[in-house]
């Protein structure tokens, strides 16, 4: 069973809202195992709604559309249904209550213009909002089922998950499913596709996309098919080549995170680690400390971002910053050693490069990164080229930080 996704607002179509909607949509009724083959933005004008949604309810079986039903009068998704499907709008009054309910709770006054949210399209099935006042709409007929929500993300999550989820999930309307998603840090998308096409399994059932981003490369298996034992099987079968073809770059699955997989070997372990850095600024101490619980192993950092700092908290030797400069091997290695003495902990990890956009030379050009570790056992630091956009050489940087710390402590080469 296919469907289509219809964001409205003309705020979406002019690029000042980002359509995180349509994401996660798409990305319930794929679990649910319906395929989504279009996803169409539209902005507020009811011809060109009504365009959208005709055109989506002659080429797939269900259509959920999100915003425009707010009071006011640039909130017109209403105005289109009932037109599209030749209804009336019908005053309800149990759903007027529930929105003066919801308004007294909140102690404020009850905006006479919310009367409107309570004209709704004749026939139609209502889901209820817990967060806002605009209640989701069902209309099914011909086959065909359409399902209006709220554009607000907090209010559409909620009737989606709520009650549009389970609503579908009763009309057993999709496939057999079975996703994994392989996370992967280290490798770039090319050079993945090298190590595993050759001999990757070919099966109809299941299919393979990359997903790259300045994370790490995720691989995503999706099984499809009529039988759920064979389903299962196809994914179980790829996802152990990919394991054996790719393990080492493989750091956890699904909504696994790399400082997440990285705090729990630090705690697994029973090991600290604190931080040293310059161009990025204290954001990886930010990603470690981002974790729930990450006090069990994050002692501190140190943001040398200047070479004072560098010499007098972390040691660095002023004749390495004269010779070989602050975006160096020795310089990045000192500065690990010198955070892990200063914090007394079993690992440190220090970053220390050239960001840009400016501050770039021919031999050092912007991106360039060097990244260092130091533990009980070795220190080491490795030179990375990470691009040429400020934001994206920071955050590769911590994360080719975080996949160095990982690669140490299960000793991986």
């Amino acid at each position: 069973m296919d469907a289509e996704i219809i964001t409205i607002g003309d705020e979406l179509t002019s690029g000042h809202r980002i359509n995180s909607n349509a994401t996660e949509i798409a990305r319930r009724l794929n679990d649910l195992g319906l395929r989504v083959k279009f996803v169409t933005s539209v902005g507020d004008n009811t011809e060109e709604m009504a365009e959208a949604f005709h055109l989506a309810l002659r080429r797939v079986k269900v259509v959920i559309a999100t915003g425009g039903l707010g009071p006011t009068d640039d909130d017109l998704t209403k105005k289109v249904i009932v037109k599209v499907f030749k209804r009336n709008l019908v005053f309800h009054d149990d759903i007027l209550e529930r929105i003066k309910e919801r308004s007294r709770q909140r102690g404020i006054d009850f905006p006479a213009i919310n009367q409107n949210q309570a004209l709704l399209p004749q026939g139609a099935t209502f889901f209820p909002n817990r967060h806002g006042s605009a209640v989701g709409i069902c209309l099914s007929e011909h086959g065909k089922i359409f399902i209006s929500l709220p554009g607000v993300p907090r209010e559409m999550m909620q009737i989606m998950d709520d009650e549009v989820i389970p609503y579908l999930a009763k009309l057993n309307l999709g496939q057999a499913i079975k996703v994994v998603t392989l996370r992967t840090t280290g490798i770039v998308e090319s050079r993945m596709a090298e190590l595993i096409t050759p001999d990757m399994p070919a099966d109809q059932v299941v299919s393979l996309a990359y997903l790259p981003s300045y994370r790490g490369l995720s691989m995503r298996i999706t099984a499809r098919g009529t039988d759920r034992d064979e389903v299962d099987a196809a994914a179980h079968k790829l996802v152990q080549f990919l394991e054996k073809k790719a393990g080492r770059y493989i750091f956890g699955r699904n909504d696994d995170s790399l400082e997440e997989v990285v705090g729990q070997l630090l705690i697994d372990n029973d090991k600290t680690v604190s931080v040293a850095e310059s161009c990025t600024g204290g954001q990886l101490g930010m990603i470690l400390t981002s974790v729930a619980g990450s006090s069990q192993y994050f002692v501190g950092g140190l943001q040398a971002y200047s070479n004072d700092v560098k010499v007098s908290q972390l040691k660095v030797s002023s004749q390495t910053l004269e010779d070989s400069g602050a975006v160096s091997e020795p310089c990045a290695q000192q500065m690990a050693v010198g955070a892990r003495e200063l914090f007394k902990t079993d690992y440190a990890v220090s970053i220390t490069g050239i960001a840009g956009p400016e501050g770039g030379s021919d031999e050092k050009p912007v991106g360039t990164t060097y990244i260092g570790l130091a533990s009980a056992h070795t220190t080491n630091a490795r030179l990375f080229n990470l691009g040429t956009d400020r934001n994206v050489v920071r955050t590769r940087a911590c994360y080719a930080a975080l996949e160095m710390l990982r690669r140490e402590i299960l000793d991986i080469n």
